[in-house]
């Protein structure tokens, strides 16, 4: 097809945070868009992934502080929670945020909407529902999804994903996590404080083996010591049998074959991108861990960009929509295209306390054989962890030799915006000494920033 002959000037598929941003701007630019989306509109973060989970595990986190504030001369002891309500709480903050199966929203925006599974025909051409659609430019923003491992008898038994388990009509006597992401930690969290009794397995040696050593060794004493959940590292379950009315784990750990007896099963491993959409048709080049692109986030058809976790599964809903916004700028500036800057997005993770990191990590250093110092502050040296009666958690800095910050970790409460002061120090390069001489805010959970930042030499 010539150009000018084409229906749409873009079209992007998928309408999560890495094609919505994109299709928006471009539309307010001018280009005819239009977006595909073979699920809910609005994408995986607002409608069953972080904005739900998130929801959930505040009024978890509620439930848990009242139940341990009794020192504080509180009676919380018949405290309890209906289950009905939690679940319209949910529903609730998702459809606040706007963005529930939005289709109008882009219709208002002058985008057209089409709702089935895009195909790539040619490069300049797609199939939804049969209906062929041309266009000059694509956005490839079709997320991933969790991958279902290899268990024997697994595909003949009822099991829930991270998706469905938040449909579940009440919480389960006890439940298998398989897998310890993200979303299995929190999941695990939320269960356990509602009277779940969990387990949950990680082949790795630790939970979250992708942060630092700290972080996972800290969130999985909390969970053990605090929730009583059942964690279980260096663990690879074999099989999976019914047992009446529940389910049989079959896992081998520790260099023996054990099982345990449970309700229910959730499968929360590792995600794969969702590539099967006719790419080799687009002369789109790509592998299992996802769509290659170049710097610009154009693939190996430079008509064709593609955005979010279809690149990579590990790409959060904050780094897709960075990219969305950078393949926007270019398509509309072609002569001033620029790369997306990941050096200061912070990773963030719901538990109870929060996770949150930012830059590199100590194993990263390691790997680049970089020479670094390191300095963790404990969050029970600052006044804040006694009024508040949290005395686990800390802050951790890393800094080149120089002093300079290159990352950190914190798990604490309200990690996720204390994380934003070290990933203003890693973006502007400063040291360890700029942020241990700043005046913290008294009683502020930053001051251990401070404490951490100083210990720095």
């Amino acid at each position: 097809m010539k150009k000018g002959k084409f229906e749409f000037d873009l079209v992007v598929l998928g309408t999560g945070a890495g094609g919505s941003a994109a299709a928006n701007i471009a539309a307010k630019n001018g280009l005819k868009v239009a977006v595909v989306e073979k699920d809910l509109f609005g994408g995986e973060s607002p409608n069953y992934g972080e904005i739900p989970l998130k929801a959930l595990s505040h009024a978890a986190k509620t439930l848990f502080e009242a139940r341990k504030s009794t020192k504080m001369g509180i009676r919380a002891g018949g405290l309890n929670y209906n289950f009905q309500g939690l679940m319209s709480w949910k529903d609730l903050a998702i459809e606040r945020t706007g963005a529930h199966d939005n289709a109008d929203f882009y219709k208002k925006s002058g985008i057209t909407t089409f709702r089935g599974e895009a195909r790539f025909i040619t490069p300049h051409e797609i199939s939804v529902n049969g209906e062929h659609i041309s266009a000059q430019k694509f956005l490839i923003a079709t997320g991933s999804e969790f991958e279902i491992p290899e268990i024997a008898n697994l595909k003949n038994i009822k099991f829930y994903t991270p998706r469905t388990i938040l449909n579940i009509p009440k919480p389960p006597k006890s439940i298998f996590i398989i897998g310890g992401n993200v979303e299995a930690i929190e999941i695990a969290q939320i269960l356990a404080i509602l009277g779940t009794k969990v387990y949950i397995s990680e082949i790795s040696a630790r939970l979250l083996p992708r942060e630092d050593e700290e972080v996972g060794i800290t969130i999985e004493n909390i969970m053990v010591e605090n929730m009583k959940i059942f964690v279980l590292p260096q663990t690879r379950v074999v099989a999976v049998e019914k047992d009446g009315m529940g389910k049989k784990v079959i896992f081998q750990r520790g260099g023996s074959e054990k099982f345990v007896r449970v309700e229910e099963i959730l499968v929360a491993g590792n995600r794969i991108p969702n590539t099967d959409i006719g790419l080799e048709n687009a002369n789109v080049d790509f592998s299992k861990e996802g769509i290659v692109v170049n710097d610009f986030l154009q693939t190996s058809s430079k008509h064709i960009f593609a955005a979010g976790s279809v690149l990579d599964a590990k790409f959060s809903t904050t780094e897709s929509l960075l990219q969305s916004k950078i393949v926007a700028n270019n398509i509309l500036k072609p002569r001033g295209k620029i790369s997306p800057d990941y050096q200061a997005i912070p990773r963030t993770i719901s538990t109870i306390p929060e996770i949150a990191s930012v830059g590199l990590t100590e194993d990263d250093c390691i790997k680049r054989d970089l020479k670094i110092k390191t300095a963790i502050a404990p969050l029970n040296l600052i006044a804040r962890s006694n009024t508040e009666d949290f005395r686990m958690g800390f802050v951790k800095l890393i800094c080149d030799r120089r002093g300079k910050i290159l990352g950190g970790s914190i798990v604490g409460p309200e990690a996720s915006s204390a994380i934003h002061e070290i990933a203003l120090a890693t973006k502007f390069d400063l040291f360890a000494q700029d942020l241990a001489e700043l005046p913290h805010a008294f009683q502020s959970w930053n001051e251990a920033i401070r404490v951490c930042a100083s210990r720095i030499h």
